[in-house]
């Protein structure tokens, strides 16, 4: 990535990622990334905000050798994780008057992730200001956004919001700052789903932090920028709260057919109710769009056959991810058959019980729908029409 000027004497220095399709190990890019890094001038000190993941350290030492900086006084680091903090013991070598600068939690992993030596390091409290002369950094702890030594720091002079993780979207793209709203907001949902939606309470307080700031720039660590901040500042009010919409998410896996009966007799009962159903095959669903779908659905339903004594693996997955992501969906259940007995039902309730989530009875039937399964699966699909009468609130 070139170095892009964000405000006067305020740099963008990080790197794209353009080929990686799957974060961690675990999440899948299907757009790429980038690893956003930060460069504040003051008249009298320079500090960069965050590094970037080491296989781009390259990147970012040429655009500090483009701005001419041969001196780092600070480095910033918002949060641990090695695509922020990877090039940090690099940087450190190469510019031996620098400090870094972080919360005591960070300091801790960045001793124990990185062997950064503590002597390096200087701590700040919530609240805390670094003055570089005409550029004030100001940093606020927001632990649990994502990580628990979380932080982000506002430039106060310009209203620059470097947000850590906060607003991101895994984005790879050339455009510095949003111009259209409707290219980002899938990727920043997909995100927020996959990220930050287990720590919805924790997003709520942080947003409440920001509120009396002048933000007049937000500078994520991953995707592009908003100069105008109420675009994502907005769509995160939405999703982190607790309204949920007119809508069931229903992942399935059907192995001969009985499930995927069901689940089209279950989607067009729900469909003839008002309720929008989306269905997800998971032998070829993207899991992203799951997680997407789940910020706002106010009922999850998972349909699964039987695999020996327990649910087909695909659904115990799905049931798991959905769990681990504790959306604010307000009911589940579960639909499927099975042939000689086992303990999907129970199972997958289990798993399901982590979402803190009403169960509605399951519908789950022994070998090929009958008429009466057929019955008990429009009854369900009334069952979730009157519960979402109580908990949606109509435009």
């Amino acid at each position: 990535m070139a170095v892009r000027t964000i405000a006067p004497d305020i740099y963008s220095v990080g790197a794209v990622d353009w080929e990686l399709r799957l974060f961690d190990a675990l999440i899948g890019t299907p757009q790429g990334t980038s690893y956003n890094a930060f460069l504040v001038i003051g008249q009298e000190k320079t500090a960069l905000i965050d590094t970037v993941e080491p296989r781009f350290e390259e990147d970012l030492l040429k655009n500090l050798m483009r701005i001419g900086i041969s001196s780092l006084d600070y480095i910033v680091i918002n949060h641990a994780e090695q695509d922020h903090s990877g090039t940090l013991p690099l940087l450190l070598e190469m510019f031996p008057g620098a400090t870094a600068v972080t919360n005591e939690k960070c300091k801790d992993l960045l001793v124990h992730l990185l062997q950064v030596p503590e002597h390096r390091i200087k701590t700040v409290k919530d609240g805390e200001t670094l003055d570089l002369g005409g550029k004030t950094l100001e940093f606020m702890i927001t632990p649990w956004v994502h990580w628990p030594e979380t932080m982000i720091t506002f430039e106060r002079e310009q209203g620059v919001l470097f947000s850590c993780d906060l607003f991101g979207s895994h984005l790879a793209t050339s455009e510095l700052f949003v111009r259209d709203f409707t290219d980002v907001i899938g990727p920043a949902k997909r995100y927020y789903a996959e990220i930050m939606m287990p720590f919805a309470a924790s997003v709520r307080g942080a947003m409440e932090k920001i509120a009396d700031r002048d933000v007049r720039v937000i500078a994520p660590s991953h995707g592009p920028f908003y100069d105008d901040p109420s675009l994502i500042m907005d769509a995160y009010a939405e999703w982190s709260s607790d309204r949920v919409k007119n809508l069931v998410l229903l992942p399935y896996v059907s192995m001969h057919g009985s499930t995927r009966k069901m689940v089209s007799v279950f989607t067009d009962a729900l469909i003839e109710g008002g309720v929008e159903v989306r269905p997800f095959d998971l032998t070829s669903s993207d899991l992203g769009e799951i997680a997407m779908t789940a910020v706002d659905a106010a009922t999850i339903v998972i349909a699964a056959p039987t695999v020996l004594f327990g649910p087909h693996p695909a659904a115990f997955h799905a049931a798991y991810v959905l769990s681990a992501l504790r959306p604010k969906t307000r009911y589940v259940s579960i639909i499927g058959s099975y042939g000689w007995g086992g303990k999907t039902v129970q199972n997958l309730t289990d798993t399901l019980s982590h979402i803190g989530a009403e169960l509605i009875d399951p519908v789950y039937i022994r070998g090929y729908p009958k008429s009466e399964d057929l019955t008990a699966l429009r009854n369900l699909a009334d069952t979730i029409v009157k519960k979402h009468e109580g908990v949606i609130t109509r435009p």
